[in-house]
């Protein structure tokens, strides 16, 4: 059983994570500072350092629910996102491209603060999302999935995401490029 949360730690936290949200969200995440969430948060250094050692562990804390519930009903929604009813590996990875890029939307501030470079390549929710559309790529005979797993998660890099939106492009646009790609190499 693990230890129960002491009523001044829990507000705490409340505390970090909104004003860190806030943060994220209205300023460049590259920019925000320990010191900048700890002002905001009202709370001391040491308090913050504590339970989060860097801005990027803040970051994740913040996805860590909006990535639950993605993966949530990736293993048991409805289709074709999730197992039921059954969809075709190609619908399926259209589907999850399509949570994706609304997680994005919503969030590249905290995704942009936690899962970028070789980060991003080291996350729990990172090795979910491959084993996910490793088992696709499987499932529709694809050659080496172990490989076009990654290649198909590629995209979703925040950065990238990020730079299309700069540039103009939309979220629908972004969608409906991933869903092309998910048809033509998995095949319906």
């Amino acid at each position: 059983m693990s230890p129960v949360e002491r009523a001044d730690a829990a507000r705490n936290r409340v505390k970090v994570l909104e004003a860190a949200e806030h943060l994220f969200a209205t300023r460049d995440p590259s920019t925000v500072t320990m010191d900048d969430i700890a002002k905001a948060a009202g709370v001391g250094r040491g308090t913050l350092y504590r339970r989060y050692p860097d801005r990027a562990s803040i970051a994740r804390a913040l996805l860590d629910a909006h990535e639950r519930e993605i993966q949530e009903r990736l293993l048991r929604g409805e289709g074709p996102l999730g197992p039921e009813p059954a969809a075709t590996p190609a619908e399926r990875l259209g589907a999850f491209y399509t949570a994706m890029v609304h997680l994005l939307e919503r969030h590249s501030h905290l995704l942009l603060g936690a899962e970028t470079g070789p980060a991003r390549l080291a996350t729990g929710a990172y090795g979910f999302w491959r084993a996910h559309v490793r088992m696709l790529a499987a499932a529709a005979g694809a050659p080496d999935p172990d490989v076009l797993a990654d290649q198909l998660l590629a995209p979703l890099a925040p950065e990238l995401y990020r730079r299309h939106r700069d540039q103009g492009v939309s979220p629908e646009r972004v969608e409906a490029s991933l869903r092309l790609l998910a048809h033509r190499l998995l095949g319906d």
